[in-house]
C-alpha cells in the first residue's frame, strides 16, 4: 500500500468531503419523475461551485459526471434523459471528485419514495456490511478481513456480494493497489498500514451473485434481474483504525451511523 503523509491525507479529506456532501445534495432531491440525467446534471453543478474537477468524466471513456444505477443495475450506470426514476426503485449514486490530483470516491443507495419492505431490507443489510468493513480496517489486518466481515453480515442476511467487482486503493489515481473483495479471499494477504487508503464497497444482490455488463459495455446488472445495492466510502488507515475521509479527522468506523451512511444528515 502507498503510505500518504499528513498533507496528502488532508487533500484526500477535502476531495471525499465534498463528494459526500454532493451525494447527501443529491439524495434529497431524488423523486419519483425525475430523470438519470438530471442527477447527474445536479452533481456537475456542485462541483463547478465547488470549483473541482469530476473524477469520472472521461474516465477510460466513461460519458458522464455520476454513476447512476436503478434497482437491478448494479455500478457503473450511465445517467440518460430517458431514464425516469419510479415510485419503489432504489437507486445507487456512485460519484468521484478531484481535489489537487486527489481523489474521492463513495457510494450510495437511496429510494425513491418510501421503499417496499424488501428494498429497505437490502439497503439495512448493505449498510451494516459497510460498517462491518469498514471496522475490520485496522492496520495488521489483512485486506482480505475487510471481505470476511462484509461476507459475514451478507449471508447471515440471506444475500450475496458481487465477486467481479469490488474496493481498491485510491489517492493520486481513482484505482489503485490493492483490490478489496467483498468475500473471502484468502488471496488478499496485503498488510493494512498506517497512512493507507482504500475505498471500501459492498455490492449486494437480493438474488444470486452473478452479473453481466449491459449493451452499453458499462453498467453492471445482476444476471438474474434481482435488486442490487452499493455503499462506499474511502477510509485512511490510522493506528486506531479506520478514518473515514469524509469526516472531520480522527473519527473512526466506530462513529458511522445510517444518517451518515445514507446520506441525510440529521
Amino acid at each position: 500500500m502507498t503510505v500518504r503523509s499528513d498533507s496528502e491525507l488532508d487533500k484526500l479529506h477535502q476531495a471525499n468531503a465534498i463528494t459526500v456532501e454532493t451525494l447527501e445534495r443529491l439524495s434529497r432531491e431524488v423523486e419519483p419523475g425525475m430523470t438519470t440525467a438530471r442527477l447527474d446534471r445536479m452533481a456537475a453543478a456542485n462541483l463547478k461551485r465547488h470549483g473541482v474537477r469530476p473524477a469520472f468524466k472521461g474516465y477510460r471513456g466513461f460519458p458522464a459526471t455520476l454513476c447512476v444505477s436503478v434497482n437491478e443495475e448494479v455500478v457503473h450506470g450511465i445517467p440518460s434523459r430517458w431514464r425516469r426514476l419510479r415510485r419503489g426503485d432504489i437507486v445507487s449514486l456512485d460519484f468521484g471528485c478531484i481535489v489537487d490530483g486527489y481523489y474521492g470516491d463513495n457510494a450510495i443507495t437511496v429510494p425513491v419514495g418510501e421503499p417496499t419492505p424488501e428494498a429497505a431490507r437490502l439497503l439495512d443489510a448493505t449498510e451494516e456490511a459497510l460498517r462491518a468493513g469498514i471496522a475490520a480496517a485496522r492496520p495488521g489486518n489483512p485486506v482480505s478481513a475487510i471481505g470476511m466481515a462484509v461476507s459475514d453480515v451478507v449471508e447471515r442476511r440471506g444475500y450475496s456480494v458481487v465477486r467481479e467487482y469490488g474496493g481498491h486503493g485510491i489517492g493520486t489515481s481513482l484505482h489503485a493497489d490493492p483490490f478489496v473483495p467483498n468475500f473471502r479471499d484468502p488471496r488478499q494477504t496485503t498488510k493494512l498500514v498506517p497512512g493507507g487508503v482504500i475505498a471500501i464497497e459492498p455490492m449486494v444482490n437480493r438474488g444470486g451473485s452473478a452479473v453481466r455488463i449491459k449493451r452499453d459495455r458499462w453498467t453492471v446488472i445482476t444476471r438474474d434481474g434481482s435488486l442490487s445495492a452499493h455503499f462506499e466510502r474511502s477510509v485512511a488507515i490510522t493506528d486506531d483504525g479506520a478514518w473515514i475521509l469524509a469526516e472531520p479527522r480522527g473519527r473512526g468506523g466506530e462513529t458511522l451511523d445510517d444518517a451518515s451512511v445514507r446520506g441525510r444528515k440529521t
